[in-house]
């Protein structure tokens, strides 16, 4: 009975210990959790924001403080852009995209969230009262001055802007109109995290400096931004 108190006292100090790293950690990076109710969950008690559940204090508790605000941001990401579809119970988010856009911009970064239904939602991360906040960002694609905004002066390619066009990524063929053409070097590796997984940063298409990128509108959502070698005529 003796040797049991002590495990549990001794749980009991590292799951408080836990909770305030993970209160710290997401302090620094300007995210408020909710109470961390470690005093009767121990190391399984749930981290929320807003309640939100982001993952367990033990789970939490074994990653550096990079990969913990990774995983805040992958489930804060989902959920906005699940919202914003005021979508069905149940449906699960595919794909998380950050997009890259010049800067400086009135957001902290842009992510295309890509539903399991393929729908591909942005999403924008932003500092507001001292909070990090999510939420959807509203484009237009026939704002010309958002385009802008966003990727620069348009530019010309191989293909022109109008031209219907079929895209090769992630090795799904998607048909649709090239909305802008991006110039070269400007846009960077397309990163993306799989919802299958630990979420790693996957491989890029490959990619020449010297040729031009491509904004392709295929009625799904969030244009997608692909290099000339993705594009199949």
């Amino acid at each position: 009975m003796t040797y049991l108190r002590r495990n549990i006292a001794g749980e009991q100090e590292e799951a408080c210990q836990k909770a305030r790293q993970i209160t710290a950690i997401s302090t620094h990076f300007h995210i408020t959790l909710d109470h961390i109710d470690w005093q009767q969950f121990g190391m399984g008690a749930p981290v929320k924001v807003n309640t939100i559940e982001i993952a367990s204090l033990l789970d939490l508790g074994q990653r550096d403080s990079d990969d913990v605000l990774r995983q805040i941001q992958i489930k804060l990401f989902a959920c906005a852009a699940l919202e914003t579809l005021h979508a069905r119970r149940g449906l699960k988010v595919f794909m998380w995209s950050p997009v890259d856009v010049v800067q400086p911009q009135a957001f902290l970064s842009l992510w295309v969230i890509t539903l399991e239904t393929d729908e591909r939602i942005p999403i924008i991360e932003s500092i507001r009262n001292g909070q990090r906040v999510y939420e959807h960002y509203r484009f237009d694609g026939d704002d010309e001055q958002q385009l802008t905004r966003l990727f620069g002066p348009m530019n010309t390619g191989k293909y022109h802007r109008g031209n219907t066009v079929t895209i090769n990524e992630h090795e799904r063929h998607y048909t649709g109109e090239i909305m802008y053409i991006i110039p070269p070097g400007k846009m960077f590796a397309n990163r993306k995290y799989a919802s299958r997984g630990s979420h790693t940063i996957s491989g890029t298409a490959s990619t020449n400096d010297a040729v031009a990128s491509y904004i392709v509108g295929c009625n799904d959502g969030f244009p997608h931004i692909v290099h000339q070698s993705q594009v199949i005529q």
